[in-house]
This record gives structure tokens, C-alpha cells and sequence, in this order.
């Protein structure tokens, strides 16, 4: 049986937290720029309005790095599957995620964006699993915290289905 969506979260809500959410980081760096540091692929759509959110100059970049696969859970092996064009030492930074879940692709990602010695490093994520943590990861700027439930939509997929909705769905198995 296919699994049935139920929206959370719906587009306005979403849009008026990634609002808040600019108007914050703005104040944190009046003079800019900024560089945001999307986290392939599930960002994207985030990155995109915050980074219009924000009324202070920003750069944009993406880096791919993986650890769920096809699975609902972390495979607890991470990856980087694409890097950096620039360099960031020096700047600040804005880590821009989707989802933060067990922190286990943020912490590598936090230590191998250090040693490029950027000036400053925040993260950004819209949505943020504080009870399946495994790994210590402080989120300066949080969209929404959520329960422990498996969601798609708003650039968030599902064996790389369910990206394109507006609306951010619980994926319950029907």
C-alpha cells in the first residue's frame, strides 16, 4: 500500500518562519557578506528563500554530503559528494540544512568546514529532531522543532520522491 502524506507544516507558515529566520541572521551580520553553505540536495528550497530573506549581502554555495541513502535512518557512514568551490577562510558562514536528525552528517561537516578556518560558523536548518540526536550539534537559528516523525516535502524527499511539494508532509506508511 502506497504511504498516505499528512501536511505538518503548510507553505505560509514555512514562509513566515524562513522571514523571521532572515531578519535574525541579518541582525547577526549587518556588514555581510555572508557566505550560506547549502547541504545537498534537501536544502535547496530553503537556501533559495533564505537567502532572500536576508537583507545583508550573501554568497551561495553547495556542498553534497550523504548518509541516509535510500533508508529513512542514518547509515551512520558519511560522505562528501560534492565540495566547496570556494574557499571560506576567513568569512563567516551560515550552514544551511533542511533537517538536523541524529547530527551525525552536521558534526563530520562541522569539523571539515574548520579546518578551512572560516572566520565565523552558524548553522541555519528549518526543521531540527532534537530527540534523535546521537551527536552534540548546537543550531544557531531553528526553523521548527519537530517530533520524531519521517517528513518529506519543501526540498525534503523520500528515496528522492516528495521534493517538489510546497507544503512539508509526515510520510505515514498506509
Amino acid at each position: 500500500m502506497a504511504p498516505a502524506l499528512r501536511v505538518f507544516l503548510t507553505s505560509a507558515e514555512i514562509q513566515k518562519r524562513i522571514g523571521e529566520m532572515g531578519a535574525s541572521i541579518a541582525k547577526d551580520y549587518p556588514s555581510g557578506p555572508l557566505y550560506l553553505i547549502g547541504i545537498l540536495r534537501g536544502s535547496f528550497m530553503f537556501l533559495a528563500d533564505l537567502s532572500r530573506a536576508i537583507a545583508v549581502p550573501t554568497r551561495i554555495d553547495f556542498i553534497g554530503i550523504s548518509s541516509y541513502g535510500k533508508d529513512k535512518s542514518s547509515s551512520g557512514q558519511v560522505k562528501v559528494t560534492k565540495d566547496l568551490d570556494v574557499s571560506i577562510e576567513g568569512c563567516d558562514v551560515v550552514v544551511v540544512e533542511d533537517i538536523i536528525d541524529s547530527g551525525i552528517t552536521l558534526s563530520y561537516l562541522l569539523s571539515l568546514l574548520e579546518q578551512r578556518r572560516p572566520r565565523s560558523i552558524r548553522i541555519a536548518a528549518l526543521l531540527d529532531k532534537p530527540d534523535r540526536r546521537q551527536r552534540p550539534v548546537h543550531v544557531d537559528y531553528v526553523g521548527f522543532e519537530i517530533p520524531d516523525k519521517f517528513v518529506v516535502g519543501y526540498g525534503l524527499d523520500y528515496a528522492e520522491d516528495y521534493r517538489a511539494l510546497r507544503d512539508i508532509c509526515i510520510l505515514e506508511e498506509g
